[in-house]
């Protein structure tokens, strides 16, 4: 079974392409009919009045290439099949429809089929008595000692460099001298945590790259990389990719863009982005381009960095317009602002003190909620996202460092029930921690109200209802909670005990879930489970004896 979404894997770039055309935002993309095997995007807008600029290569890298087409970039892109060069016949359809008198340059990623069917195109066309021009772009430093350096990210620079050229008017020789120069300006290096996959390629995953591991330099079709890096610590990373670049640009201004090679989520490129502007290139650089895919490589789990030594005539091309799919407006480069802002305080006036029975209880619930960490977590990994366990423990450690400090007034009951419920707002995080919060703040007003202990949990427990919207039999903790309260109030201990146990166990009976996670999860799933809060609250009320 494949990882992808796709109908039939022959007309997967087939598919792809016309989903690209007909959501273009510009509505400027054609796709040319000619043959179900030549895939050619085209302006639509185009008039051959211009040097025409073509690039393309294997599919899979979207947005390159065919996301590139458009006013001030691509005239034209030609798609192979997924990470194969298009035929000879491909890119000589593209080189006729597109080129005019003014000629056609073709920029070519440095890989031996893209240069042999790219420059047998050429030669053919030049038969047909067209001018086409050609520049391979080779910016991979990863294996510094290799002949033949392949063509990755660094290629879309060069792509908006020749665009802008061309679209002021300039001569094919112009252009081709100005996307030359921009080829050898720019290097680049990436690295993944895991290699891509490929559609239709079945269940066996390769699993080259060790889990805690990042391979250096990979080829944007999987190829191996150059060296396996023993972390994923973000600062590390960047500062290895950032050292042979500055050691390429030396000390000059430079845009940098970040490519996602497409398996990377916007969260983890935003900190990826924020370790480079705190990096050894911070000073130099100009402008950023990206976190985006530009040049991915299907659902590679990496990222690559690409450095553009500026000069005028470049930095006017970055921050031209374009009428594009997949083009990312560079941005100028300036440390991140912030503005001074006084916190509100919501904090409440305690007097610590002490009080022996109260300091056990408070020991003996925040040593259990401690200790169930893993086997919450345990119980809500089979119907939640696996993190209950962890989050009652944080607060838990919390309490159990202040109790430990002497930071608690434990002699008095409503400051306490609200100091407790503010300090779980801040360390328990998620609905748990607010949910927790109104609880033991409102039991606190109510004490400071007048209301005996009971009374006023139960309180507590109405104002978590009315905010939370669950209810008895709603399978959360307050199955387990509500019964425990109402015995506390109206026996003791012993029978709050038994309540709590009873209404726990009731909720692996519990065919449906009115709230939380686990109401998104059919009954299958929670036939025979515990709800992890209800287990919580009566662990806690069962250690209560030992207090």
């Amino acid at each position: 079974m494949s990882k992808f979404f796709f109908n039939d894997r022959k007309q997967l770039v087939n598919d792809a392409i016309e989903g690209l055309i007909i959501s273009a935002p510009h509505a400027n993309l054609v796709r040319l009919d000619i043959d179900p095997a030549i895939r050619i995007v085209a302006r639509g807008d185009w008039d051959k009045g211009r040097v025409a600029v073509i690039s393309g290569g294997g599919s899979g890298h979207e947005p390159a290439h065919a996301g590139f087409v458009g006013k001030g970039m691509l005239t034209a892109a030609v798609c192979g099949d997924v990470f194969a060069s298009p035929s000879v016949d491909a890119v000589l359809n593209a080189i006729v429809a597109v080129t005019g008198d003014r000629g056609c340059l073709l920029i070519v990623k440095n890989y031996t089929g893209d240069r042999l069917n790219f420059g047998l195109a050429a030669e053919k066309a030049k038969r047909h008595g067209l001018k086409v021009e050609m520049v391979i772009v080779a910016d991979d430093i990863a294996l510094p000692d290799n002949k033949q350096p392949r063509g990755i990210a660094g290629t879309a620079l060069v792509h908006k460099i020749a665009g802008y050229a061309a679209e002021q008017g300039k001569s094919l020789g112009e252009v081709r001298a100005i996307a030359q120069q921009a080829s050898d300006s720019v290097w680049s290096l990436g690295l993944a945590m895991e290699t891509c996959n490929l559609p239709g390629s079945g269940e066996e995953e390769e699993n080259r790259i060790q889990r805690g591991k990042v391979e250096l330099g990979l080829g944007i079709h999987g190829e191996p990389g150059a060296s396996i890096v023993d972390t994923h610590n973000s600062k590390t990373l960047i500062d290895t990719l950032v050292e042979p670049l500055k050691a390429k640009a030396g000390n000059d201004r430079v845009a940098v863009l970040i490519n996602n090679l497409g398996g990377v989520s916007a969260l983890e490129m935003a900190l990826l982005t924020k370790e480079l502007a705190h990096s050894a290139l911070k000073d130099q650089i100009a402008y950023l381009i990206g976190p985006a895919p530009l040049v991915s490589s299907l659902d590679m789990k990496g990222f690559s960095l690409s450095l553009l030594r500026l000069n005028d005539e470049f930095e006017r091309a970055l921050n031209a317009d374009v009428e594009t799919v997949g083009w990312q407006k560079a941005v100028a480069f300036a440390p991140v602002r912030t503005v001074k802002h006084n916190a509100i305080n919501t904090g409440i006036e305690t007097q610590p003190s002490d009080n022996p029975g109260v300091r056990a209880i408070v020991n003996a619930a925040t040593e259990t909620l401690i200790s169930l960490e893993n086997r919450l977590n345990a119980l809500d990994a089979k119907v939640g996202d696996g993190d209950t366990g962890s989050t009652f423990a944080e607060g838990a450690r919390d309490i159990a460092q202040q109790l430990e400090q002497g930071k608690l007034p434990l002699d008095n009951s409503a400051q306490l029930f609200q100091l407790i419920g503010e300090r779980l707002a801040t360390v328990m995080g998620g609905s748990s921690g607010v949910l927790m919060s109104i609880f033991f703040t409102a039991a606190g007003q109510a004490i400071h109200d007048g209301e005996s202990i009971a009374d006023a949990l139960l309180k507590g427990l109405k104002q978590m209802k009315h905010y939370g919207g669950a209810d008895l039999g709603d399978r959360t903790l307050i199955d387990a909670l509500q019964p425990a309260l109402e015995a506390l109030q109206s026996q003791d201990l012993g029978a709050a005990i038994a309540a709590a146990k009873e209404g726990a166990e009731s909720t692996a009976k519990m065919q449906k879930a009115g709230a939380g996670r686990s109401s998104y999860v059919n009954s299958d799933s929670l036939t025979g489970v515990t709800d992890p809060g209800a287990v919580a609250v009566a662990e806690v009320f069962a250690a209560l004896v030992k207090a």
